[in-house]
């Protein structure tokens, strides 16, 4: 019997740049949130189980929004990551006030995942393709040493509204992953797509995949990310801002030759919400969605 993948969920995000808890803000023409597209897209494609990491501020207020509409089509589980998540007394910050990252996110879900698993961010639109695609991998495909990331062109993931920050996919011929480069700053000048970040300027062609935080990953990953995040915490006992992410996972487990990461073509349709200007944007790309029939009148 095929074991049905698990969803993960990254909903912790402070929504800094946006001004407002976006996981939890309403976007479709009932009111749905972002994240109710990717669960429901995720039911479609196989998905057992939906397991949300929140912060504990806005844990009731998630279960209240999303139990009753869903727990009896899929399987539910929230996690709450804090500053004191998987950090021994001896290395615990004071003084630190930003969450440790997308990686520790992950490892905060590691006793609630026992199954083949996708990562996504809670207020990124994904499109159902990429649930198919990563669905079939988790399902037939992902071994302890073979995971997955869905590519998206840099194109298709812009924003009109301001600058945004890209993990640039370096491929080998399989077009398998082989490194990533957090890009900053990156807009579309002149036809040009340019990051400016890190003091230089640097072009980055149409096509190139980029990252947009959609993983999948074997069951086993999460003894690599804990001893990652074991070497991690010490290191950076100085830096209050410091963060541990995924790429950085990845990057690691690549160059040391412990795994392989497929990118998956499914990335077709994206769109996010960096900036509150990007609110009506995608409104109105959702409602443009329900009238082409891609989604049923009512979600739920």
């Amino acid at each position: 019997m095929i074991q049905k993948p698990t969803l993960l969920v990254l909903a912790a995000g402070m929504g800094s740049r946006y001004g407002g808890d976006k996981q939890i803000d309403g976007f479709g023409p009932n009111g749905e949130t972002i994240l109710e597209y990717s669960i429901y897209d995720a039911i479609n494609a196989g998905f057992g189980k939906v397991v949300f990491i929140v912060r504990k501020e806005i844990l009731e207020e998630a279960k209240e929004m999303f139990i009753p509409k869903m727990a009896d089509k899929i399987e539910l589980d929230f996690v709450v990551q804090t500053l004191q998540s998987h950090v021994p007394e001896n290395l615990l910050q004071a003084d630190r006030k930003k969450p440790f990252g997308t990686a520790h996110a992950v490892l905060c879900a590691k006793d609630a995942i026992k199954e083949p698993f996708a990562v996504i961010n809670a207020d990124d639109f994904y499109g159902k393709e990429a649930f198919q695609e990563i669905a079939k991998f988790l399902m037939s495909e992902v071994k302890p040493d073979r995971h997955a990331m869905v590519g998206y062109a840099v194109q298709d993931v812009l924003s009109e509204n301001g600058t945004v920050s890209r993990g640039v996919c370096e491929t080998n011929e399989k077009g398998q992953l082989i490194g990533m480069v957090e890009r900053t700053s990156i807009a579309r000048e002149d036809g040009k797509i340019l990051s400016r970040g890190e003091g230089e300027v640097f072009e980055i062609p149409e096509n190139t995949p980029v990252s947009m935080n959609f993983w999948g990953f074997h069951q086993d990953v999460f003894s690599d990310i804990e001893k990652m995040w074991s070497e991690f915490l010490p290191a950076n006992m100085e830096n209050l801002k410091s963060e541990f992410y995924i790429p950085t996972v990845a990057n690691n487990l690549i160059q040391s030759g412990e795994a392989a990461f497929d990118i998956l073509k499914g990335g077709k349709i994206w769109f996010g919400v960096t900036y509150s200007d990007d609110k009506p944007v995608v409104i109105k790309a959702l409602k443009e969605l329900h009238e082409q029939g891609e989604y049923p009148s009512k979600l739920w």
